[in-house]
């Protein structure tokens, strides 16, 4: 069985972790572009166990795999950022289904979605730093 991870400890370099979860409400659907100019559809959902809440992104198909009051585990989730504020996804390898086990009472009183990140918290796109013999200098990219 796989370990899982608590919701309080989801961070911004949280990937490919599993969670056990209950969902606490699923929102409507929304239609969006990508940046690769796709069109999907997203549904928000609002996951929690004891130690606290998230808010889940749910792509496509996925929302229908998911109501009110069940237990699910996410695994190979990952962490993103909607305009500073955390999102649990789940992974391109990844999979949300029913959880055999019960998640009981809900910790609402703390919600990871809730604080605001600043950009350089969420950027994790690595620093290129070049050096070659005495030369040390920076990537334009």
């Amino acid at each position: 069985m796989d370990e899982f991870t608590k919701v309080k400890d989801l961070n911004q370099g949280s990937k490919r972790v599993t969670v056990l979860a209950k969902v606490l409400n699923v929102g409507e659907a929304k239609q969006i572009q990508t940046r690769y100019g796709e069109q999907k559809s997203v549904t928000e959902a609002v996951l929690g166990d004891e130690t606290g809440k998230v808010t889940m992104s749910l792509w496509n198909e996925q929302a229908s795999q998911v109501e009110t009051g069940d237990s699910v585990v996410v695994e190979n989730g990952y962490v993103s950022f909607v305009r500073g504020h955390m999102r649990l996804n789940v992974g391109k390898y990844g999979a949300i289904k029913k959880a055999e086990t019960p998640v009981g009472e809900v910790n609402e009183s703390l919600d990871m979605s809730e604080k605001e990140y600043q950009p350089e918290e969420t950027d994790r796109r690595p620093r290129r730093n070049f050096s070659s013999g005495n030369r040390n200098f920076r990537s334009r990219y």
